[in-house]
């Protein structure tokens, strides 16, 4: 098994070549969160100041799961200005997985 800081890296260098973000923009990421499991590390990815993230699994063969999940408490329908501070790729990728969110239901009572 590998360190923490390595399946960070892994989970960051794996969300940004699965977005063909440029090399130079890796930077705007940062690390939620971490943890690891008996056969993986489960890494939260995120961008600072903004709520939405991406969880991703990097298993002890140093691979990713190319399964990742995306949380953010904004939809796609809501304003994207809060996106205008950051390169133009990560606020693309943003807004495509905001957009990409599927809306619950409301219950019905």
């Amino acid at each position: 098994m590998f360190s923490q800081t390595e399946a960070e890296k892994l989970a960051i260098d794996f969300l940004s070549n699965d977005w063909e973000i440029p090399q130079t923009e890796k930077d705007w990421f940062t690390i939620r969160y971490a943890r690891q499991e008996p056969s993986w590390y489960i890494v939260e990815v995120g961008i600072e100041g903004f709520p939405d993230y991406w969880i991703l699994q990097v298993y002890d063969t140093a691979e990713c799961d190319p399964c990742y999940t995306f949380v953010s408490p904004l939809s796609g329908s809501q304003n994207t200005d809060d996106l205008q501070e950051l390169p133009e790729s990560i606020a693309n990728m943003i807004s495509f997985e905001r957009n990409s969110q599927e809306m619950a239901s409301p219950a019905k009572v």
